[in-house]
């Protein structure tokens, strides 16, 4: 939201700069992204070059049919000459006027007096563009009639103006207005604030409005006036240029009006024009199958049977809180309006919003929450600024609701709100605090919440944090007094914590990535019924597509020894409402299977585990280049993932930790020597070769100490389809140092094993 200073001054009274006001209102408050600057500078007196004048004649420039020649009394005695190219006035008209020497946003050096085809000019009749008050350039601004020539443009618009940029937080709805911030503003800079106070225009030749609310769950208020005799047209200067420097552009007096209540509350309103509204009448209800409605942007949108709209009883003609109808739209023909200050339950309307990717400043705030006490206020100041601006008679009014809802009562401790605090805060100044900030407070701490705070402020810590952040900046830079220590790390936590440094010594990053994803591996992998966009609409079941296109990124940029893991959360499909959560450890690494096994090798060690690894296949892999754990799976990645030669692995956690010891038990090195020997046996390329690892140690029982293969062959030597593998053997005995007679049987004792379970012969 843009917030202009001197719109938000009219409301609050306080000594403070700017620069002091942006500060505590982003220490305590809301976030200001920045303090923007615009229109005419005010340097060596420039602002005093922009006045008030009154055109005083109008002739056709004699040698330039699209220019005239005006005489403008700017409150010097005598008439300036000014020669000028719009043609939406004429004598009698009061204009904004720059003098020679100005220097206006829209020129690269001061305003001049020159000749324009013969006929001098001094100076400038001001269009909204040039003083940085709107967009519009095809006529100049004209002004109240009231203003005497030679008052300062400066005290009549704001043709010099800061605006606050500022972002509140989701539950803070009520800063979305120039109330709730001028309120902020006095409560935390002890301001006086000076809220509008709209005389309500009298209702004449009163008739009846029939609004019919079906759904009084999702509006639980309905606030309907009507206005005969409007005349539709452009707005006064002051309206267009607060909806400008706001961020928004004006578009007729009625519509702009409720605009700037919107702005002024933050409680939407919408104009209908009546006379296209079957039989006057308003019906709030759901949509039916079947039902559609052309918005005011143009696009016609299929409904939902979810979707609250506003009807006249036949058709819809606006999707409730979101945007109206094009066939109830008010225009420069209408005549009749009816005016909506209503109020709409918030998660509907967010829900609506995100199935037709519609989002408006309306929608905005109600999905937020808006106070339903709003709607009449709104309602009063928008009638006002109506029939002011347009000549129109208020001749309807009715409100629909069952019953406002009642404001929270809280019951409050000042010492526990100093304790937590961490500072002691006195409780006359809680109290005032409180109060500034609209909350009353009885002499036995009941504190009663107001309207606008009633969805967010509903226990003793809520009222807490609002003594708190309006003290922020003076509780002490230290850490908090630590009185108990309680909890520690589970199993799970130390052991991810082992496996991050164990990765990151073995020289891998690590890497965050989207837990939404735009597709997955898996078909059922679950969609989000509402994505907020195409790229984040599934849940991952796996997380090394993501670390995938974070090595890609890295490629892009020039990097090169690209080492990456992550430790998250997937989501596995269940059955049930919510998916299965498991936390993994995935990595991406330069490098082939080798590479990455050496990895896993690495990890595995580190927590007392022997990794085991079989023949697998796995859809991110490259066929015939993938291995199985018990916990997971590892291989060299599929080509067309990455350029260049990749591994990749991704294991469950709990799978993986399932089989770590709770304990190491020392084991005594053996006293007698080792009697090594290898065997090289040739096997089908099937036979897996930790499969005859396995084998041989079955089959020398616990006298086998060691049995690791050391080398793979493939060649002519031992034929097509055949492979021959290494295994390097050692036997050891606790007892005694064995013989070669007994490492021989041993031996013999294994290559029969190997020969009847897998078809081996030795190499020879």
């Amino acid at each position: 939201m843009r917030a202009p200073l001197s719109w938000l001054r009219e409301y609050v009274t306080v000594d403070a700069s700017t620069e002091e006001l942006a500060r505590r209102l982003s220490v305590s408050a809301l976030e200001v992204d920045r303090i923007i600057d615009v229109g005419v500078a005010d340097i060596d007196g420039n602002l005093d070059r922009f006045l008030v004048g009154r055109v005083l004649e109008v002739v056709p420039h004699p040698n330039a049919d699209r220019l005239r020649v005006c005489q403008v009394d700017v409150g010097e005695g005598d008439a300036r000459q000014i020669v000028c190219g719009a043609w939406n006035f004429d004598a009698g008209a009061t204009v904004a006027v720059a003098l020679p020497g100005a220097l206006l946003p829209t020129l690269d050096v001061p305003l001049d007096e020159r000749e324009l085809r013969g006929r001098l000019s001094r100076g400038m009749i001001l269009a909204e563009d040039e003083v940085g008050l709107g967009p519009d350039h095809a006529g100049i601004m004209l002004l109240p009639d009231t203003l005497e020539p030679g008052t300062p443009l400066v005290d009549v618009l704001p043709i010099r103006e800061q605006v606050l940029d500022v972002t509140p937080t989701i539950n803070r709805v009520d800063l979305l207005s120039m109330v709730g911030l001028a309120r902020e503003v006095a409560a935390l800079l002890d301001g006086e604030l000076h809220p509008p106070e709209p005389e309500d225009p009298e209702v004449v030749d009163r008739e009846p409005v029939e609004v019919v609310v079906e759904d009084p769950e999702g509006c639980p208020r309905y606030i309907g006036r009507v206005f005969r005799d409007v005349s539709v047209g452009p707005s006064p200067q002051w309206l267009r240029s607060r909806l400008h420097l706001a961020g928004m552009r004006s578009i007729s007096n009625v519509v702009d009006v409720t605009n700037y209540v919107m702005l002024v509350y933050g409680s939407p309103l919408h104009a209908f024009d009546r006379s296209k509204l079957s039989g006057g009448r308003i019906v709030v209800r759901r949509a039916r199958p079947g039902e559609a409605l052309r918005t005011l942007d143009g696009v016609l949108r299929e409904l939902d049977p979810r979707d609250l709209l506003i009807t006249d009883g036949e058709q819809p003609v606006a999707l409730a809180a979101i945007m109206g109808g094009e066939e109830s739209e008010v225009g420069t023909e209408t005549t009749e309006v009816l005016l909506e200050a209503a109020n709409f339950e918030p998660l509907g309307i967010l829900r609506s919003s995100e199935r037709h990717a519609l989002r408006t400043e309306g929608s905005n705030r109600w999905e937020k929450g808006v106070d339903p006490h709003l709607a009449e206020p709104a309602a009063v100041l928008a009638s006002r600024l109506i029939v002011d601006l347009s000549g129109a008679r208020l001749t309807g009014h009715v409100d629909v609701h069952s019953g406002l809802p009642e404001r929270p009562v809280v019951r409050f401790r000042p010492t526990r709100a100093s304790r937590l605090i961490g500072m002691e805060v006195a409780e006359a100044e809680q109290r005032a605090l409180l109060t500034r900030f609209g909350f009353d407070v009885s002499p036995e701490w009941e504190v009663t919440v107001p309207t606008w705070r009633a969805r967010d402020v509903t226990r003793e810590v809520d009222v807490i944090e609002e003594v708190a952040r309006a003290v922020l900046d003076r509780v002490p830079h230290t850490m908090p007094l630590r009185r108990h220590v309680r909890g520690r790390l589970t199993k799970e936590q130390r052991l991810r914590r082992v496996v991050e440094d164990v990765l990151v010594g073995a020289g891998l990053s690590e890497a965050y990535t989207w837990s939404l994803v735009a597709s997955d591996p898996r078909p059922d992998a679950i969609r989000l019924p509402d994505p907020m966009s195409a790229d984040q609409a599934v849940l991952r079941t796996t997380i090394v597509p993501g670390l995938v296109a974070a090595a890609r990124t890295a490629l892009d940029v020039g990097a090169d020894a690209v080492r990456l893991f992550e430790i998250a959360r997937v989501y596995l499909p269940s059955g049930e409402r919510l998916p299965e959560e498991r936390w993994r450890v995935a990595g991406v690494v330069r490098g082939g299977y080798a590479t990455v096994k050496g990895v896993l090798e690495t990890l595995y060690g580190a927590l007392h585990l022997e990794l085991r690894v079989e023949r697998g296949e796995h859809p991110l892999l490259h066929p015939g280049k993938a291995a199985v754990t018990a916990a997971g799976w590892l291989g060299e990645l599929h080509p067309t993932l990455l350029e260049g030669t990749w591994g990749a692995f991704e294991l469950d956690l709990a799978d993986l930790f399932a089989a770590v010891p709770e304990r190491v038990v020392y084991e005594d090195v053996l006293t007698y020597p080792a009697v090594r020997q290898d065997i090289a046996v040739v096997v089908d390329e099937e036979v897996e070769v930790g499969a005859l690892v396995d084998a041989a140690r079955e089959a020398g029982g616990t006298l086998v100490r060691e049995a690791r293969v050391f080398d793979v062959y493939r060649g002519e030597q031992v034929g097509t389809g055949q492979k021959s593998v290494a295994i390097h053997l050692a036997f050891q005995s606790p007892e005694r140092t064995l013989t070669d007679e007994e490492a021989a049987e041993l031996r013999e004792r294994i290559v029969a094993a190997l020969a009847e379970r897998f078809g081996a012969r030795l190499r020879s």
